[in-house]
C-alpha cells in the first residue's frame, strides 16, 4: 500500500488525503472526518487578519480612535528617512527587520486596505509581502494593486513569494498550482540577467504562468530544478519580485542583497530595475580539445577512495563535452581505469603519477589542458612541481580548474594564515616553520600540548599533538622526512570538530554540499571516528556562520572545483 500511494501521488501531485478506521478498530465517539481543503480557504485573511486584531484587542481598552488608526497602519522604525507602505499578507518579522535596518520606516497594512495611487504617492515606495494559499484569493489586493499599476506608479514596488504571484495576477498573467510546490532551503535560483545562481530558500505551491505575462513584463529568476518561475520584473518601471525568500531566517541569506537593491532604488530615484543586475557572470568555458587527468594512484591517506570517484565524474564530464580524455594512474584495481564503459577515458597510462612521467605524456599526447585535482595529494605535490619547474609553461598546458597558485596556497600553512587573516577569519596562534629547532621554538611560544600540521599532506599524515619539547621533537622529525613545512599551533584538543564540502564554479556560483561534525572531539582522526552527516548538534545560527565562512574562504582563495574546509 505504501509504495502504491508513493507512486501515485509521484504521478498526480500532492493531494488531500485521511486517516481511516477499520470499524472494528474505531475509537468511541469517533466522526467521519469530512475533507477540508486549505486552497478553498482564503488564508490570507486569516494571517492577515490575526496579526493586525492582535493589535486592536490590546489598544481596544484605550481608544476607539487609536483602535481603528492600528487596524489600518502598524508603524515600524519610525523616523527612519524611507518611507515604504507594507501590504501584510502573511509578512515575515524578518522582512520588518531587514527593511527597518536599512533605514525605512515601514507602514504595515493588511491585505484588504484599499490600495489607490493616490495612498501609494505618499510613500517612497511600495512593499508585497509573503503569505499562505491560493494567491487568487487576496482579490483585494489583486484589484488595488491593478489601479496602482494602470496608474503609471513610477516608484519602486518589491514582492517576495505570494507578493512575486500578485503581482503578476495584477499585472494581467495567471497563476497555477504546482504539484508538490518548492520546499527548503536550498533550491537553486537562476537569474536570468546575469547568469547566476543563487541557492534559496523557498516554501510555496504556486507559481506564475511566465507565457501568460504582457509584452511589458519578463521573468526576472527561473529555478534550475524544474523551470519554474521565481520573480518578474517590469522593462521600463522599478518593479520586481522574487519568489523565494531572502530574508529567510533558518537562511541561506545570499539574496538578501535584494533589500539592499530596493532601497538603493528608492533613495537613487533609480527607474530601471534592469540596472541592478549588471554583473554578469562570465564565460568559464575554456577551449581545450585534449586533456590530461592525473588519477587517484593507490588508495592511502589523502588520496583514498574519494578521489577514484571524483576522478571517473571528471572523466565522465570531460567526455560528455566531447573532449578527448587522456588519464595517468598506476593503479589497475580503480574505477577510473576500467576499460568498459562509454564515458571511460580514451588513453590510459599505467605509470606512477611523477612529474617526469607526467612530462613524457605532455611531451607525447600535448594536452592542452590539465586536471590536477582528482588525484588527492599525489597530483597535488606533481601539479606544483610542474609549474614551478617550468613545465607546464613549456609545453603550454593551462591548469583546469583550482589554479596552482591557489592550491600553494591552501597547501602552505603560512601562506594559508595570511590568507585567513586578510578576510578577518579567526585561526588558532600558529607559526608555520622548516626546521625542527624553529619548531620547538614556536611551541614555547603557543605552550605545550601544540599541535603540529605538515604542509602539502591532505588527511593528517605529519600531524598530531605534541605534549612535551621531545615529543615534538620526535613528531616534526618525522613530518619533515616528507614535508618541507610544518605549522606549530596552539591545540585545540577537545573542541568539536565540523566540516563542510563546498563546490564553487569559474563563475563563482557557491553551494555547500554538506556538512559534517565527528562524534569524537578534535584530537581523534576523522579515520578514527565516527562523522554524521548532516549536522545533528549545530545551531541554524552556527551552522549558517560556518557555511557563510566557508563560502567567503573559497571564493578568496580561489577555489574552483570542490574542496572540505575543516573547524
Amino acid at each position: 500500500p505504501t509504495r502504491l500511494l508513493t507512486k501515485r501521488i509521484r504521478d498526480k501531485g500532492a493531494m488531500l488525503a485521511k486517516i481511516e478506521f477499520n470499524p472494528a478498530f474505531m475509537p468511541p465517539g469517533y466522526e467521519e472526518i469530512t475533507f477540508a481543503d486549505p486552497n478553498a480557504r482564503n488564508l490570507v485573511e486569516e494571517v492577515s487578519i490575526f496579526v493586525m486584531w492582535l493589535f486592536v484587542w490590546f489598544v481596544i481598552l484605550t481608544s476607539l480612535r487609536v483602535q481603528v488608526s492600528c487596524r489600518e497602519n502598524i508603524v515600524y522604525g519610525q523616523g527612519n528617512p524611507i518611507k515604504i507602505l507594507a501590504v501584510d499578507c502573511g509578512i515575515k518579522n524578518n522582512i520588518i527587520r531587514n527593511l527597518v535596518s536599512r533605514g525605512v520606516e515601514l507602514h504595515r497594512v493588511p491585505w484588504d486596505f484599499q490600495l489607490t495611487p493616490e495612498v501609494c504617492n505618499q510613500f517612497d515606495g511600495l512593499f508585497l509581502s509573503n503569505g499562505p494559499g491560493n494567491p487568487e484569493m487576496a482579490h483585494h489586493t489583486i484589484t488595488g494593486l491593478k489601479s496602482v499599476l494602470k496608474s503609471g506608479y513610477d516608484k519602486p514596488i518589491f514582492g517576495i513569494c505570494m507578493g512575486n504571484q500578485l503581482m503578476g495576477l495584477a499585472a494581467g498573467a495567471k497563476t497555477y498550482k504546482m504539484p508538490f510546490g518548492n520546499r527548503g532551503m536550498n533550491q537553486p535560483v537562476l537569474n536570468l540577467k546575469t547568469n547566476r545562481c543563487y541557492i534559496t530558500p523557498q516554501n510555496h505551491g504556486y507559481a506564475i504562468d511566465t507565457e501568460t505575462l504582457p509584452s511589458e513584463w519578463e521573468p526576472l529568476f527561473v529555478n534550475r530544478n524544474d523551470g519554474t518561475n521565481e520573480g518578474i520584473m517590469h522593462t521600463t518601471k522599478p518593479y520586481f519580485t522574487a519568489q523565494f525568500h531572502p530574508e529567510a531566517r533558518g537562511g541561506p541569506t545570499d539574496t538578501e542583497f535584494l533589500f539592499d537593491d530596493f532601497v538603493g532604488m528608492v533613495q537613487s530615484g533609480n527607474h530601471s530595475v534592469g540596472s541592478l543586475f549588471t554583473n554578469v557572470a562570465p564565460d568559464t568555458r575554456v577551449p581545450v580539445k585534449k586533456v590530461l587527468v592525473l588519477g587517484s594512484g593507490g588508495l592511502s591517506i589523502g588520496q583514498a577512495g574519494e578521489f577514484d570517484y571524483s576522478g571517473n565524474q571528471a572523466i565522465k564530464a570531460l567526455k560528455e563535452e566531447g573532449i578527448e580524455t587522456v588519464l595517468i594512474n598506476p593503479n589497475i584495481a580503480s574505477v577510473q581505469t576500467n576499460l568498459e564503459g562509454e564515458n571511460q577515458a580514451d588513453t590510459v597510462y599505467f605509470l606512477p603519477v611523477t612529474a617526469d612521467f607526467v612530462e613524457e605524456i605532455l611531451e607525447k599526447e600535448k594536452p592542452d589542458g590539465l586536471i590536477l585535482s582528482m588525484g588527492g595529494q599525489t597530483g597535488l605535490n606533481v601539479g606544483i612541481e610542474l609549474y614551478q619547474s617550468g613545465i607546464l609553461s613549456k609545453h603550454n598546458v593551462k591548469v583546469l580548474g583550482t589554479s596552482v597558485e591557489s592550491i600553494i596556497a591552501t597547501e602552505d600553512r603560512g601562506i594559508f594564515s595570511d590568507k585567513l587573516n586578510e578576510i578577518n577569519e579567526k585561526l588558532a596562534p600558529s607559526f608555520a616553520v622548516k626546521t625542527v629547532e624553529d619548531a620547538l621554538e614556536a611551541a614555547e611560544k603557543v605552550k605545550y600540548p601544540c599541535m603540529i600540521r605538515s604542509a602539502f599532506a591532505l588527511g593528517g599524515l605529519g600531524s598530531g599533538i605534541c605534549n612535551d619539547p621531545d615529543h615534538l621533537r620526535d613528531m616534526a622529525t618525522k613530518a619533515f622526512a616528507s614535508s618541507p613545512q610544518i605549522l606549530v599551533e596552539k591545540s585545540l584538543l577537545g573542541w568539536k570538530e565540523v566540516e563542510y564540502e563546498v563546490v564553487r564554479d569559474a563563475a563563482d556560483n557557491c553551494i555547500t554540499v554538506c556538512n559534517m561534525e565527528n562524534f569524537d572531539p578534535l584530537g581523534i582522526h576523522t579515520g578514527d571516528s565516527i562523522v554524521v552527516a548532516p549536522s545533528q548538534t549545530l545551531s541554524n545560527h552556527d551552522y549558517m556562520m560556518l557555511r557563510d565562512t566557508a563560502i567567503k574562504t573559497v571564493r578568496h582563495l580561489g577555489i574552483i572545483g570542490e574542496c572540505n574546509i575543516q573547524y
